[in-house]
C-alpha cells in the first residue's frame, strides 16, 4: 500500500383514466394521468425456455457472480460473471455461443469492469473503472474500441448501464452514495456530494464520451455521517450514505430512447427525454406511510440477521484490481457500526423498484404488508393505461426483458450456486 496511487474502488382490458396538464417550473407542460386506485389482478404465465449455470455442467456455465444478464435484438443472453471476468453468450435455446473477457492490461481486457450494457446490434459495452473508458465488443465479442470517460483523471464512476435501443448509445445513471455505483479514486481526490441524481445519455461515436442529461432526479437527504470506516494510507474514505427506508431511484429505458423513472415517497412514474426533460407523470392514489419506531425497529432486526448469516467468504469488503483489502472481520465489525447507527427517513417509500418491456410496457413494484417487503407489481400500457397488477408473491422483477416477451431471472440454489432462468411472458 506504498504505491500513492492506490485506487480503492467501492461497489457500492384497461381502466378509465384522468388526464390533467400541469405547467412545471420549467414552463414544459406536463401530461399528469391519473390512474385508477382499485387493483384488477392479473395471473402472469411464464413458460420457461431454458436455463443455464450449474456445478455440474459444462465450464462455461459454472458461473461465480452474475452480475448483470441483457438481451438483443436477436434473443440472445448475454451474462456478465463479475467474478470470473467474462462475458457468456447464449442462443435462443440456451446453448453456448461464445464467451469474451479477462483481466489485463491490453486492448479488451476487463482492469476493473463494473457493468455491462447491450446494444440492439448486439454489440455488448463494458464500463471500466480501471481503464477509465467503455470497452466496445462486436457481436461476436471481438474487441472494436474503447471510448474514454474524459473528465477528471483521478476519479471514474460508472453506474447501472443500459443501450439507448436503436442508438450507438447507452443511458446511465451514477451517484456517489447511490447502489450499484462503482468508483475509483486515485490521490486522494476528494469526492464533492451530489446534488442530484442525473440520468443520462452518453454518446458512444467519438474517442471520448459527451453526454446529455435525460432527468434531474431528486437526492433525497443523505445520512449525517459520511464515513465508510475505511483508512488507506493514513485517510479515511467517505461517500454520502442514504437514509435506511430512503427514496431509491427506480428507471428503465422506454423504445424510444425516453426514460421511464420513480424518485419519490409517492406513486409517481415520470417520463422524460433529453429534449423535454419530464413531459408525463403517471399517479396512482397510494399515500407514503410513515416510518414508525416499529418499522425502524423490524429493519434493523432483518439486517443484523442477514449479517450474521452471512459467510466470511461473502465479506468481501473494498477490492483493488480484484484482491480484498480488508478481512472479513474488519468487513463485519463495520456493517455492524453501520447498522447500530442507522438513521432514516420519514417515509416509507411507495414504489420500491421499475422496468421496462421492449415494447414499452412499465411495470412498477409496490411496497408490500412489510416496509421491505415488495407488494404487487402493476402494469402501465405503452400509451398510459392501467393494464392490471400481478399479485405479492406471483413472480419478481425480472432481471432482464427481452424481444418477443422473453424474461430472465437469476435465481441461487440453497449452496449459492445462481442461475440463469429464462421465460417467455404470455
Amino acid at each position: 500500500m506504498s504505491n500513492p496511487s492506490w485506487q480503492p474502488r467501492l461497489r457500492l382490458g384497461c381502466w378509465n383514466l384522468s388526464v390533467t396538464l400541469l405547467c412545471a417550473a420549467s414552463t414544459t407542460a406536463q401530461e399528469i394521468i391519473s390512474l385508477p386506485e382499485e387493483d384488477r389482478w392479473l395471473e402472469p404465465v411464464f413458460e420457461e425456455v431454458y436455463r443455464v449455470g450449474s456445478l455440474s455442467g459444462a465450464d462455461w456455465e459454472q458461473f461465480g457472480n452474475v452480475h448483470t444478464v441483457a438481451f438483443d435484438a436477436a434473443g440472445r443472453l448475454h451474462v456478465f460473471d463479475i467474478q470470473a471476468v467474462r462475458v457468456v453468450v447464449v442462443d435462443v435455446r440456451g446453448g453456448f455461443v461464445h464467451e469474451f473477457g479477462q483481466e489485463g492490461e491490453g486492448p479488451g481486457d476487463f482492469r476493473d469492469a463494473a457493468a455491462m450494457a447491450v446494444l440492439t446490434d448486439g454489440r455488448v459495452v463494458m464500463g471500466d473503472t480501471g481503464h477509465r473508458g467503455y470497452s466496445v465488443f462486436d457481436a461476436n465479442g471481438v474487441f472494436l474500441h474503447i471510448v474514454r470517460m474524459g473528465g477528471d483523471p483521478r476519479t471514474a464512476m460508472v453506474g447501472t448501464l443500459v443501450g439507448q435501443p436503436g442508438q450507438n448509445a447507452l443511458v446511465s445513471q451514477a451517484a456517489f452514495g447511490t447502489d450499484g455505483t462503482a468508483i475509483s479514486v486515485m490521490n486522494n481526490t476528494p469526492l464533492v456530494p451530489d446534488t442530484t441524481r442525473p440520468i443520462e445519455r452518453i454518446d458512444l461515436a467519438g474517442e471520448e464520451i459527451t453526454s446529455t442529461t435525460i432527468a434531474e432526479a431528486w437526492l433525497p437527504p443523505l445520512a449525517d455521517s459520511m464515513s465508510t470506516g475505511m483508512v488507506f494510507n493514513g485517510v479515511e474514505f467517505k461517500i454520502p450514505r442514504p437514509l435506511a427506508f430512503g427514496v431509491g431511484l427506480h428507471w428503465g429505458v422506454l423504445p424510444d430512447g425516453s426514460v421511464a423513472f420513480s424518485d419519490s415517497t409517492t406513486y409517481a412514474v415520470k417520463i422524460a427525454d433529453a429534449e423535454t426533460g419530464v413531459f408525463r407523470v403517471y399517479t396512482r392514489p397510494f399515500p407514503p406511510e410513515p416510518i414508525t419506531d416499529r418499522f425502524f425497529q423490524a429493519d434493523r432486526e432483518r439486517r443484523l440477521r442477514n449479517l450474521n448469516a452471512t459467510p466470511d467468504e461473502d465479506l468481501r469488503g473494498t477490492t483493488m484490481d480484484g484482491v480484498s483489502l480488508e478481512s472479513p472481520a474488519t468487513v463485519r465489525r463495520r456493517r455492524l457500526r453501520r447498522i447500530e447507527n442507522l438513521q432514516h427517513g420519514s417515509e416509507v417509500p411507495v414504489i420500491r423498484d421499475l422496468g421496462t418491456t421492449w415494447d414499452g410496457h412499465i411495470w412498477v413494484v409496490r411496497r408490500g404488508e412489510e416496509p421491505t417487503s415488495d407488494g404487487p407489481i402493476d402494469v402501465i400500457s405503452p400509451d398510459g393505461r392501467y393494464i392490471g397488477s400481478y399479485p405479492a408473491g406471483f413472480t419478481g422483477m425480472p432481471a432482464a426483458f427481452g424481444p418477443a416477451g422473453l424474461v430472465a431471472f437469476i435465481e441461487r440454489d440453497e449452496f449459492g450456486v445462481e442461475s440463469v432462468v429464462v421465460t417467455r411472458l404470455r
